[in-house]
C-alpha cells in the first residue's frame, strides 16, 4: 500500500499537470477574447497576431498549441513567444543585449546576435529573485525584528515596519499565512529604499546589497561585455536604487541604457521581423487560408 505522502504527491502532481494542460487553452481563450472586442473593420485587417506567454519559454510544446489552436480559430498568421522574449525585443528595439527586470521578482534575459538566449535567476521566492522588491522587503522586514528583539543595531526600518504592516508580532501569521507572501514582503521595499536614501545605515546596506545582486545576475545574462543591459520593473520607479543599481552595473563592466518600448512593442517587432536574433524563440503557424 503507498503510504500518506507518495499519495499527496501524486495527486498534487496530478494537479500540476491538468494547470499545466489548462494553461494553453486560457492563452488562447484570452487572445480570441481581446480580438472579438476589436470593431469589425479591424479584425478583418489583421495580418498576423502576436503573443507573448507567460513560461513559453520552458515550454515550446505549450507554445506550439497555442499557435496551432489561434491558427484554427482566427486563420491568420501566428508568432508565439515567450513574454520575457517579447520584453526583451521591445526594451532593445529587436536589438542584441540583455534585459534586467527588477520587480518583486528578479530576472535576466540575454540574448546575442546568433539568437542565444541565456536566462538567469527567476526561481521564485524560496530559491533566488536575488535583489528583488522580495528580497529587499524581506531583509528590511528581518532587521526590523532583529533590531526590536536585540538582536540587531539601531535602525528606523523599526517603525517603517509598525507604520506599514503592523504590529512586528504579527508579521510571521501575516506572511506565513499569505496566498501571496512575495507582494507582502515586496510592499516594504520602497520603505527599505526610502530609509537608504534617508541614510540609515542597514537599509543602505540592504540596498546596495540588492543592487549588487541584480548586477551579479545581469553580468551572468549578458552575451558580451559591450551589449547593452536595459532595466525594467518597479524598483526602477525609486531614484536611489535606480542610481545604485547603475553603478553597480557600471562596476561589472556594464553598459546600462533606457527601455526603449514595452512587451507590446517587442510583439509588434517579433511578429513583423522574422529575421530578429529572437527568431529562435518564436513559434511560427503560417495560416493555409487565402486571405
Amino acid at each position: 500500500m503507498p503510504g500518506p505522502h507518495r499519495h499527496l504527491g501524486d495527486r498534487g502532481r496530478r494537479r500540476q499537470r491538468a494547470r499545466r494542460a489548462r494553461g494553453p487553452a486560457r492563452a488562447v481563450e484570452t487572445v480570441l477574447a481581446t480580438l472579438a472586442k476589436q470593431p469589425d473593420d479591424l479584425r478583418a485587417d489583421v495580418q498576423i497576431i502576436s503573443v507573448g506567454a507567460a513560461g513559453a519559454l520552458t515550454a515550446p510544446d505549450a507554445a506550439a498549441e497555442i499557435a496551432r489552436h489561434l491558427g484554427d480559430a482566427t486563420r491568420v498568421d501566428l508568432a508565439v513567444t515567450s513574454d520575457v522574449v517579447t520584453a526583451h525585443a521591445g526594451a532593445l528595439d529587436g536589438e542584441p543585449g540583455t534585459v534586467l527586470v527588477a520587480g518583486t521578482g528578479a530576472v535576466a534575459c540575454g540574448i546575442d546576435r546568433r539568437g542565444r538566449l541565456r536566462r538567469t535567476d527567476g526561481v521564485g521566492i524560496w530559491l533566488g529573485d536575488d535583489g528583488s522588491g522580495r528580497w529587499i522587503g524581506q531583509r528590511g522586514l528581518s532587521a526590523a525584528l532583529r533590531a526590536a528583539d536585540g538582536r540587531g543595531g539601531t535602525t528606523s526600518l523599526v517603525q517603517a515596519a509598525i507604520a506599514e504592516l503592523g504590529p512586528l508580532a504579527d508579521l510571521p501569521t501575516r506572511i506565513g499565512s499569505s496566498p501571496t507572501p512575495e507582494r507582502v514582503l515586496a510592499s516594504f521595499a520602497p520603505a527599505v529604499l526610502d530609509a537608504a536614501e534617508a541614510g540609515d545605515a542597514i537599509a543602505l546596506a540592504i540596498r546596495d546589497a540588492a543592487a549588487a545582486a541584480l548586477a551579479v545576475t545581469a553580468r551572468a545574462a549578458a552575451p558580451d561585455g559591450d551589449s547593452p543591459v536595459a532595466v525594467l520593473g518597479g524598483l526602477t520607479g525609486h531614484a536611489g536604487f535606480a542610481a545604485a543599481l547603475a553603478t553597480a552595473l557600471a562596476e561589472r563592466n556594464l553598459r546600462s541604457t533606457t527601455p526603449r518600448g514595452d512587451a507590446l512593442d517587442g510583439a509588434v517587432l517579433i511578429g513583423s521581423r522574422p529575421r530578429l536574433p529572437h527568431e529562435k524563440q518564436v513559434t511560427r503557424v503560417r495560416s493555409a487560408f487565402p486571405r
